[in-house]
């Protein structure tokens, strides 16, 4: 799409979180989108984590968000005070990125959905994008992962309050002061957010459009606490194994890796964290500046030269 528009400065081309479209010589505007079906059953609660699942997009591509528009889809039978919660959920969240919700659009429909439209800013120098991984990398993700197994967990009454408490307060988390860390660090190669293509299929996006092999070391990625456990009684969600159907050709899963870790790695996520890739010497410090903000930092992989395959679990 570049070569048709050359302000247009991220397209669709390496599926990255958000398209750039430069205006200045120090402004250029990040453009996304994002809404779902609810993910819990409080409708304040569901608001909340759509906004942050849609602000995310712009964090994760260096930016600041600026103004968004809601896009809600309503049943007839959901009550005023329910749309009125939604939408309550999604301003509030909004307000604490900094963002201004100027309107949207709702339609009927069967079932409820909700997200926003949103726009950020960037300055062209630092946009950071999916892409650019390269060999001697260390890969360092700033929440754990688990969602979809939780929520699959909880519908079925078999995940704990606290639990459950604190899978919905990360995911209303926003990537906002992750992001702002993670930006103080000058060679930052690539970084996307883990959102419904699971850790496993934004890796491989990662590392296709970088042309190289990404490893993950499933021992030491963060998990959600309870996951685990669920996953080990095979409660998993559809999306993990469509995930795993469209990347398995370009996958390696050594003996190491248990079935339940390769399991959560496929999981889809809902407004999961920030995947970066930056040089190994410098990996341990924002980990550290991650810990120091009570915010997940955890290395979980390298960059290697390009193999055969794309990907590999360890």
């Amino acid at each position: 799409p570049n070569v048709y528009n050359p302000r247009l400065l991220v397209g669709f081309d390496t599926s990255d979180d958000a398209c750039v479209y430069q205006i200045t010589d120090d402004i250029a505007a990040i453009h996304t989108v994002d809404f779902f079906t609810p993910i819990v059953d409080d409708p304040y609660q569901f608001g909340q984590i759509a906004a942050a699942n849609a602000l995310s997009d712009v964090y994760a591509m260096g930016g600041r968000p600026a103004v968004a528009m809601n896009l809600l889809c309503v049943p007839n039978c959901l009550s005023k005070e329910t749309i009125r919660q939604i939408l309550m959920g999604g301003h509030n969240k909004a307000v604490e990125a900094g963002c201004t919700i100027a309107g949207g659009h709702t339609i009927q429909d069967q079932e409820p959905k909700y997200g926003l439209c949103v726009t950020g800013y960037v300055h062209p120098n630092k946009i950071l994008k999916n892409v650019g991984a390269k060999p001697g990398d260390c890969l360092v993700l700033t929440k754990p992962v688990g969602t979809g197994v939780l929520t699959t967990g909880a519908k079925a009454g078999m995940v704990s309050g606290s639990d459950y408490d604190a899978m919905v307060t990360s995911m209303a988390a926003l990537n906002a002061r992750a992001g702002e860390l993670i930006q103080t660090f000058p060679d930052i190669h690539a970084c996307t957010d883990v959102t419904g293509f699971g850790l496993l299929g934004h890796s491989f996006e990662m590392a296709q459009g970088s042309d190289a092999t990404l490893k993950l070391f499933s021992q030491k990625i963060p998990l959600l606490h309870g996951a685990r456990e669920l996953a080990e009684m095979g409660i998993i969600p559809a999306g993990a194994y469509r995930n795993m159907d469209y990347v398995k050709p370009h996958l390696q899963i050594m003996e190491s890796a248990s079935e339940a870790l390769v399991d959560l790695i496929a999981d889809p996520q809902t407004s999961g964290g920030l995947l970066v890739s930056l040089p190994k010497d410098q990996a341990l410090a924002p980990c550290d500046k991650l810990a120091g903000a009570s915010l997940t930092g955890a290395i979980i992989g390298e960059v290697i030269e390009k193999l055969d395959k794309d990907l590999i679990i360890e």
